[in-house]
């Protein structure tokens, strides 16, 4: 059962291999992580991700990792290729006003959550663990949970993933930059570059900006 394990926050490759195989065996295993928390502007965006073990397996020899080591346009590749071979995800926003009012650490767990859930209604049977990339556990979730630290790094349906978070959210970022035009959000995605600080300094911020984040750079607009 999986209260027999010892599922530690912190573990190395060979550790977090092991209990991820024993979880296996017990039932389905779905993986989630978010990509955003950094960013001046913009969401969010948390994904939920459950892969068989032949799409781990297809996905591994397409160099599935984590998003952070990936270039955009490889992160797209391994994207599209999920969904070419059927992988069943779920994507979900914290946006700006959550972010302000509950602290972005907690509108990142609640869109995890969230992604989670949705992605329950998406397959067979109920999920014998979920793996949170980072320290923190998800609030109320019905769910066993083994959060990990680095999770993205050490577990396949983590990175994946964040891979899912990381594309939906680049793509969100592209939309706003033709919303907002002059911040260059295609390029930055709304994380704090010096290109964006020094637009921020020069033109202030925009609707999609966390204000929060950003009331420094304001305070020495020039």
């Amino acid at each position: 059962m999986f209260n027999d394990l010892i599922l530690n926050t912190r573990a190395d490759i060979n550790e977090a291999r092991e209990c991820l195989m024993e979880l296996k065996a017990q039932g389905i295993v779905i993986g989630t992580d978010e990509a955003g928390r950094g960013a001046l502007a913009g969401p969010v965006v948390a994904a939920a991700v459950y892969l068989t073990q032949e799409q781990e397996d297809e996905l591994l020899t397409h160099k599935l990792r984590d998003s952070k080591r990936l270039t955009q346009n490889s992160r797209e590749k391994i994207f599209a290729f999920m969904n070419e071979i059927g992988v069943k995800w779920s994507a979900y926003p914290a946006g700006i006003d959550l972010i302000e009012r509950k602290n972005v650490l907690r509108a990142s767990l609640f869109a995890m959550g969230k992604s989670v859930m949705n992605l329950v209604k998406k397959i067979a049977r109920p999920p014998e663990c979920v793996i949170v990339d980072g320290n923190e556990r998800i609030d109320n979730l019905l769910f066993q949970q083994w959060t990990l630290i680095k999770a993205d790094d050490l577990i396949p349906v983590v990175s994946a993933a964040s891979i899912v978070a990381k594309v939906i959210r680049d793509r969100l970022m592209q939309n706003f930059d033709e919303k907002y035009p002059g911040y260059n959000f295609t390029r930055n995605k709304g994380y704090p570059t010096q290109q964006h600080i020094d637009i921020i300094k020069i033109r202030g911020i925009c609707d999609i900006h966390r204000e929060s984040f950003c009331r420094k750079f304001l305070l020495n607009r020039r």
